[in-house]
This record gives structure tokens, C-alpha cells and sequence, in this order.
């Protein structure tokens, strides 16, 4: 949960960003952050829509990148590859830049906040101050009666497809899918079509059972 002092940003409610991240595994207080992914999705009064051109996608350098073939074959990137990437300062601050003041959401999105959030505090000595949201969140209220957690299971339901999962670029567009897909039910809601009401939503999680 986010601390109550955390400073935040008005949100652009124009342009949405919906984000993904690969990591060096799976703990979000110890692992690196190895590459990030984004696309945004623009609003102008109607359901929201993917901005192809308007998309953002790194590779973090990592210059004594261990040979971790399992970790390796789960997103593709190679030790070539990460000691190969944009310097971390460049690539956080070219992140920052181009979110702007857009809101943030990702599918389990706490695990990318966390490792962006700390890489950023680490590199930049700041965080992101843009306001965030669990896409999961978001379905677990407007579909309650789909048992699913992952996002594969999601996207089974909805029909949505990916060329190549575990690549953050892949991800993302899928999550996106996902937010299109359900857009519908969240209009159905009634509680509007902003990113406040997106907000409503996702907070009703917390009363569903487990």
C-alpha cells in the first residue's frame, strides 16, 4: 500500500499508461530491474485506445549481469543484452519524461511499482510521484464471476492473445487488451469512465473475498 505522505501528481486523465516490467526475479526488495515496457492509451470522451505510436520501451544496463540461464530463458534478455542497455540514469529519466503526468496501471501492478519505484530512488533519489492502479483489481470487481488471478487466466476468459509472454513489450499490449476487453463492464458500473472512477473500482477490491 502506497504511505498516505507520498506526493502525487494530478493525473492527465487524456492519456492513460498502461506499463510492464522484466526483472532479475521475483522479489521486488532484492532483485534488479532489467527492462521496462509501456504503451499509452488515449482519452477523449469515448472508451479508451491504444496509442501505437506513443509507446516506450528499455533495457536497463546491468554491466556484471550474472549468467542466469533460468531467469534468462523467462523474458529473453540475454547477459549481452544487459550489459549492453542504456545507462540507468538515461533510461529512468527518459521513463519520467515520457509518462509525463499520466496515470500508471499493470496487471499485479505493486510488483512494477515496487522495482521502479526503488530503481528511481536509488538512481534519481525520487519516485515517480503519478498515481497508480491494479488492473487485477479493476476485473476481480467488474467480473466477480471469474475465479481467475493470473493474467494468463484473464486472458483465456476474455480471448485475448500474445505472440510472446514473459517479454514486457508482448505484456503490456496484452494488458492493455484486457482493459479494452472490460471496459464495457466498467461503463456498466455507472460510476463514469474517468480515471477516478477507474479508481473507485479498483479500491472496491479490497472488500471482495479472497
Amino acid at each position: 500500500m502506497r504511505p498516505w505522505w507520498r506526493r502525487t501528481v494530478a493525473a492527465d486523465d487524456s492519456r492513460w499508461v498502461m506499463l510492464d516490467v522484466e526483472s532479475s526475479g521475483l522479489d521486488p526488495k532484492r532483485d534488479r530491474l532489467l527492462a521496462i515496457a509501456a504503451i499509452a492509451l488515449k482519452r477523449d470522451g469515448g472508451a479508451p485506445r491504444l496509442a501505437l505510436g506513443d509507446s516506450f520501451e528499455v533495457v536497463i544496463r546491468q554491466p556484471d549481469a550474472p549468467v542466469d540461464k533460468a531467469n534468462i530463458l523467462v523474458h529473453g534478455i540475454g547477459v549481452g543484452a544487459q550489459r549492453g542497455g542504456v545507462e540507468p540514469a538515461q533510461a529512468l529519466t527518459a521513463f519520467e519524461r515520457w509518462v509525463g503526468r499520466s496515470p500508471l496501471l499493470g496487471f499485479h501492478v505493486a510488483f512494477d511499482e515496487a522495482l521502479i519505484q526503488r530503481a528511481m530512488r536509488a538512481v534519481l533519489g525520487h519516485e515517480l510521484a503519478n498515481p497508480w492502479i491494479d488492473l487485477a483489481d479493476v476485473a476481480r470487481v467488474v467480473r466477480p464471476d471469474v475465479a481467475g488471478r493470473s493474467l494468463d487466466e484473464w486472458m483465456e476468459v476474455l480471448d485475448v492473445r500474445c505472440a510472446v509472454r514473459h517479454q514486457a513489450a508482448a505484456d503490456t499490449l496484452a494488458t492493455a487488451e484486457v482493459l479494452l476487453k472490460l471496459w464495457p463492464q466498467v461503463l456498466a458500473q455507472r460510476q463514469g469512465d474517468d480515471w477516478q472512477a477507474l479508481s473507485r473500482l479498483a479500491a472496491q477490491r479490497r472488500w471482495l473475498p479472497r
